[in-house]
């Protein structure tokens, strides 16, 4: 069945004839020219630290609200006010290792990459 599709998407006619003059084959359909950014390891390796980085900055921002959220409904229970300060303190700590490690990253892969 799989097979029997892309023939039929293949040699369509609206494939073949194109929309608004574009001709073309199977594998520019599915990528294999398009115009898809071409980059290196230490560009890739940049993105993946961004990316790592941002999703731990987003992790350290859903701990500081579930904190004053915590303090906020502690009604004066100490246990729960001191889990509340340690819960924020070591979140504002991560995030501004978070907030290095990115600055750092981003010195060191702009300074190997060559690109500002």
């Amino acid at each position: 069945m799989k097979n029997f599709l892309l023939a039929a998407v293949t040699n369509s006619s609206v494939y073949s004839k194109g929309l608004g003059g574009a001709t073309g084959t199977a594998a520019s359909a599915y990528g294999g020219s398009a115009n898809l950014p071409s980059a290196d390891v230490l560009t890739l390796i940049g993105m993946l630290i961004k990316s790592v980085l941002g999703l731990l900055g987003v992790v350290f921002l859903i701990l500081i609200i579930y904190a004053g959220i915590l303090w906020m409904t502690a009604a004066g229970n100490e246990d729960r006010v001191k889990k509340a300060q340690s819960i924020l303190r070591n979140s504002v700590f991560g995030v501004a290792i978070v907030i290095l490690a990115y600055f750092i990253s981003y010195f060191v892969v702009t300074k190997l990459t060559g690109q500002y």
